[in-house]
Parts: structure tokens; C-alpha cells; sequence
């Protein structure tokens, strides 16, 4: 199968190229597209003879090349309307009635605070030009009206709010909010490349005026993006995690803030608190799942000594060799569990029974990864002191 992406340097383009690569190379088993693909990618700088050799042997088309920032408005006629026209004489020329999608915009509708756009008119044009050609040639068109998208690569400074902000907060720069409460309606990048591989096999999603959308729709406000954004800057500092909860806008806008990071800033360092018998660090917390720490013991050191009412740890030993012991409060019985990085094993610290973990080295430290059911509270730590 050959499918012509054109605008494919472009944030939609792009991602659904390397998407479609992924199927072709066998990395992407999840989809029913045939691996015997060959991607035609079209883009500015391409000539119309190639644009003209790539219509002939297409067998769907990817029709994502537009203007949205000219430098006078004729230019959304001729970067939306006269390249498409081009674009289908081309395959008319060759009688090629295959798929084409046409990528809109919901500006088309000229409703509301679109209303007298210009790039509203020229995406309308095109939605028009589409139609007539599938009603002369019988070819299928799907006209896919989007609203705000964002996601990895999307260019800020140009025609996203969200990538604007993501790029601007994300390198420590200023940003500009008109009006806090303004709402957007907006569909993540992944989320209409799924659509867009569904259209290929046949099952793209359509409404009841017969246009293609992408169902997995978001909205919120410039406000609550922009509190969200800042909240993931913070959290290098304190630590708390966003909600990842499958499908959640706060999920797909926090994947969207780390793409715009400077790479020299990938990496950040953690608060180690140190003293004579090794280290404790916290990595991240939640509010609703606690948090998890890496804790090193130099040789011979025993930590913990302790116990909770409510509060339960997992513990799981990633490098050396030690001993976990329980005790329950009131007993004199303990539990012994031998735990080493050579066999990853989880001991739970029971509610109601001091614990301790114990270093048998004398050489190497022990090194392990504990999670805790909730965040460290020093009003109420829950921990008092008792030998094991």
C-alpha cells in the first residue's frame, strides 16, 4: 500500500510518518495495516514533479499541507485552496479515485469567535473543493475538521497555545494569558494519529453531517493549563507526580510539557539525606499512592528499628545482601526474610510490627528501593521507635 502524507514535515505529518514507520518495520504489532507499505512524504520543499509522480501510484492520501501563519491573508487562499486543487488535478489527471482525507479545521464552520476568519474561509473552500471532487470523480473523501491539537513536535510560537506555553514554561520563559477562563476544545496528537490509522483500514469515525473527527476530545481552560504546566515545573521539586490516569488530559499535556524540555536539562538531581549510615533519598510521591524512596546502608548498618499503626512500606533489595526482620508489637517472635539484588523479592512491613533491615556486608551497600502508602506527614510520622 502507498500513502501520500503531504505536509509530512509538519507536527500532524510528522507523527504520522514515524507512526507509519513503525508498522512498516514491524516495531508497531498492534494495528491491522498491512507492513507492505511505502510512505510518500510530500512537503515544502519538494518538487510538483514529485507531488506529480506521487498521485500517480497513491493508494491513500494524506492531504495535511496548509498555511496558518501567512504574511497576508491571500496566502491561506493559495497555501489551502490552490495547493489542494493542484493536488486533486494531479490525481485526476491519472483517473487515481483512491481515499483522500483532508485536514480542517473547526474555524471552517466561520461560527462564533470564528466568525470572518480568514483562515476559516480558505479551510471552507477547501472542504468545498473536496466535496465537488468526490462528487465528479466518486473518489472517498473524509474531511476532518480539528480543533486545538498539541502534543511532541508541535511548533510552538506559531499557531498552538498549549506548545507555546509547554515550550515557555518548560525553558523558564514568560508567557502571555489574555483571559484565564477562555476554553479550548482540544485532541491530542496520538489520539488523531490512531483515527488517522483507522481511516486506512476503512473505520474512521464520522459525525451526523457526514464529517471525520477524532472521538478522544479534551476541554479546558487557558487557566487550568497553564496552573497545570507550572504544577510540572514544581515537580522536580517537590516531588509529586501528575494524575496518570489512562486517557486523562493531565496524562497526555504532562508527555506533551517533557517534549519541549532543553535536553540539557533532562536530568535533575534528587535530595539526599546523608549521614554516618548510608543515605535515604525520596524520588516521587502521589497524592493517593504514597511514594518511593531509595535508601542505601553502608556495611554492617541495621536501619529502621520501628513500627506504624497505619502506615505499610514495600521493600525491595536491588543491590546487596542483607536480612529483613519483623516482629510483631507485644511478641517475642521474629521473621527473618534474606534479600538480595541477585533475586528481586518484595517484603511488606506489616502495620503493627517493628522492622529492620540489616546490612550483612562488610564491603558493598545495600541498596533498596521502598515504597510507602502515603507521603511523610511530620505532624503525624506514624513511626515510633522499637528493637526488633
Amino acid at each position: 500500500m502507498k500513502i501520500l502524507i503531504t505536509g509530512a514535515k509538519g507536527f500532524v505529518g510528522r507523527n504520522l510518518v514515524e507512526n507509519l514507520k513503525n508498522i512498516r518495520d514491524g516495531k508497531d504489532k498492534t494495528h491491522n495495516i498491512s507492513r507492505d507499505l511505502e510512505i510518500l512524504e510530500y512537503d515544502i520543499d519538494n518538487t510538483l514533479e514529485q507531488l506529480d509522480e506521487f498521485c500517480k501510484k497513491a493508494d491513500f492520501v494524506f492531504n495535511l499541507a496548509g498555511v496558518n501563519r501567512p504574511k497576508n491573508k491571500e496566502e491561506f487562499i493559495e497555501g489551502n485552496f490552490g495547493f489542494a486543487s493542484t493536488l486533486l488535478e494531479n490525481l485526476k489527471k491519472y483517473r487515481n479515485n483512491c481515499p483522500v482525507m483532508l485536514s480542517s479545521s473547526i474555524q471552517a464552520t466561520l461560527e462564533g469567535r470564528y466568525a470572518g476568519s480568514d483562515y476559516g474561509k480558505s479551510k471552507l473552500a477547501g472542504e468545498e473543493l473536496f466535496k465537488e471532487y468526490s462528487k465528479e470523480t466518486g473518489a472517498k473523501v473524509l474531511i476532518y475538521r480539528f480543533p486545538n491539537l498539541f502534543g511532541k513536535w508541535c511548533r510552538p510560537n506559531y499557531n498552538s497555545a498549549v506548545a507555546t506555553f509547554c515550550n515557555n514554561i518548560a525553558n523558564g520563559l514568560p508567557i502571555q494569558v489574555n483571559d484565564r477562563n477562555t476554553e479550548l476544545e482540544l485532541v491530542y496528537i496520538d489520539d488523531l494519529v490512531e483515527e488517522l490509522l483507522r481511516a486506512i483500514e476503512n473505520n474512521e469515525t464520522k459525525d451526523e453531517y457526514g464529517y471525520c473527527y477524532v472521538p478522544e476530545i479534551h476541554r479546558a481552560s487557558l487557566g487550568e493549563i497553564v496552573d497545570l504546566l507550572y504544577s510540572f515545573k514544581e515537580s522536580r521539586k517537590n516531588l509529586f507526580i501528575p494524575n496518570l490516569t489512562e486517557g486523562s488530559f493531565e496524562k497526555k499535556l504532562y508527555s506533551t510539557y517533557l517534549s519541549y524540555l532543553d535536553p540539557k536539562d533532562f536530568s535533575y538531581k534528587l535530595k539526599m539525606n546523608v549521614d554516618n549510615r548510608g543515605s535515604f533519598t525520596e524520588l516521587v510521591k502521589s497524592l493517593d499512592r504514597g511514594q518511593i524512596s531509595i535508601n542505601i546502608s553502608k556495611p554492617g548498618i541495621t536501619k529502621g528499628q520501628h513500627w506504624h499503626n497505619t502506615k505499610t512500606e514495600k521493600f525491595i533489595v536491588v543491590a546487596g545482601t542483607g536480612i529483613i526482620q519483623l516482629r510483631k508489637i507485644g511478641t517475642d517472635e521474629i521473621v527473618e526474610y534474606r534479600v538480595s539484588g541477585e533475586e528481586i523479592t518484595v517484603v511488606d512491613m506489616i502495620p503493627g510490627y517493628t522492622h529492620n533491615i540489616i546490612n550483612l556486608s562488610e564491603t558493598e551497600k545495600l541498596v533498596t528501593v521502598m515504597w510507602c502508602n502515603e507521603c511523610f506527614n511530620p505532624e503525624r510520622p506514624d513511626t515510633f521507635f522499637e528493637e526488633v
